[in-house]
């Protein structure tokens, strides 16, 4: 069977392999991208973007898009069931540019990179799903079917699999994904709602309630909705009106009003990274090389900037030869992999633990945090990422 040779062949066009693409071409390479659905994300699913991402997509022209688009977070609450602060989170003192936790839906930042990309000259292939990979020594080829149907091959000097928990580029190349499950389930619930601490017109707080219930997460979005988070030994399927009031009602403060349900889903996490993020002439990075709790609205950040530094190692090596950039690549983006994972792991552990050990031991750190302004101005620089450089 013929095939063509591409520089670099990406697989999945979430924000990572987006992001990916559109740097490469702003490099001058032109990557071949697939996906395996016929369109992209039409729900919000990670909603928040900070400071380092924003910082690295500057070249692209983009951050400023998205500050526009989404809505700026100042800082975050760490609240008693019934509204009583125990710990203020402040990202406004932060020495970055973008001083805050940008609120902005996955489906909002995928377009916006796709716009980019296109406006850059290229373009996504779908749906298109990868079916195998081989290598040699001096390239990789997939075999895929598009349109479900017609069986093809392309070779690539590089593939990169981006294409998530489940990564087929991955599971190809048997790089080993350790960790585990959490037990938890989670409620994830967009919705119109009255919410008395604030007014949608000037919210710009993160607001997450502790309680014996569990944990639960407000957060305004763009055009008036609001974003739900919460445990739940047995969440439903589909969250509807009445879940989300119930949550509302017996974890928050009263007052809140839920009218309607724009989007909602159950979801359960796994902790895990790759033994290794690159297998001869194959790639991985974000969700394909590492998963971890959503807590602090990490994953889609780390996987956006594990993308756009890969894209400066694989400029270099297409161009010179010179694979040493990749190898510190690697090296730094699995350090930062697993730093992530071990900090949301902890502090998932930390807010989910039923032990009454754990609880004092929880309740002495939101002490602790309340009092001195050092511990939570650490807690948001460790949340915006901007230290991993």
């Amino acid at each position: 069977m013929a095939t063509r040779m591409e520089d670099v062949i990406i697989v999945g066009a979430g924000p990572t392999g987006l992001a990916l693409a559109a740097e490469l071409r702003r490099l001058g390479i032109a990557p071949m991208l697939f996906d395996r659905v016929a369109e992209g994300a039409n729900t919000s699913r990670a909603t928040v973007v900070h400071a380092r991402t924003l910082e690295v997509l500057e070249p692209l022209a983009i951050s400023d898009i998205m500050v526009a688009r989404g809505i700026p977070l100042r800082a975050g609450h760490l609240r008693e069931k019934g509204g009583a602060v125990k710990a203020t989170i402040a990202f406004d003192e932060l020495p970055t540019k973008y001083p805050f936790a940008l609120a902005l839906p996955q489906n909002l930042t995928e377009e916006i990179l796709v716009a980019k990309l296109r406006e850059l000259g290229g373009s996504i292939h779908r749906p298109i799903e990868v079916t195998s990979l081989t290598q040699s020594a001096d390239s990789a080829t997939v075999t895929y079917t598009a349109a479900g149907t017609l069986v093809q091959e392309l070779r690539g000097r590089w593939v990169v699999g981006c294409d998530g928990l489940h990564s087929t580029v991955r599971q190809a190349t048997d790089i080993a994904f350790t960790g585990g499950n959490y037990e938890e389930s989670f409620v994830l619930a967009d919705v119109e709602m009255d919410w008395p601490l604030s007014p949608h017109a000037t919210a710009n707080m993160l607001e997450m309630f502790l309680g014996d219930e569990g944990i639960t997460l407000i957060a305004p979005l763009p055009n008036n909705i609001w974003r739900i988070i919460a445990t739940q030994e047995n969440a439903p399927q589909n969250p509807a009106v009445d879940d989300c009031q119930r949550i509302l009602d017996t974890r928050t403060v009263s007052g809140a009003k839920v009218y309607r349900v724009v989007w909602s889903s159950r979801f359960r996490i796994q902790h895990r990274v790759a033994s290794k993020l690159r297998q001869g002439r194959v790639l991985i990075a974000g969700d394909a090389a590492h998963v971890h709790s959503p807590a602090g609205g990490q994953g889609m950040n780390t996987g956006v900037q594990d993308a756009v530094s890969l894209a400066s190692a694989l400029a270099t090596a297409i161009r010179t030869g010179d694979e040493s950039e990749l190898a510190s690549w690697e090296e730094k983006r699995l350090k930062i992999a697993h730093s992530v994972v071990n900090t949301t792991d902890k502090m998932t552990k930390l807010v989910l633990s039923q032990n009454p050990l754990t609880h004092l031991l929880r309740e002495a750190i939101l002490g602790l945090a309340g009092h001195v302004p050092a511990m939570g101005q650490a807690m948001a620089r460790r949340m915006s990422e901007i230290d991993n450089r």
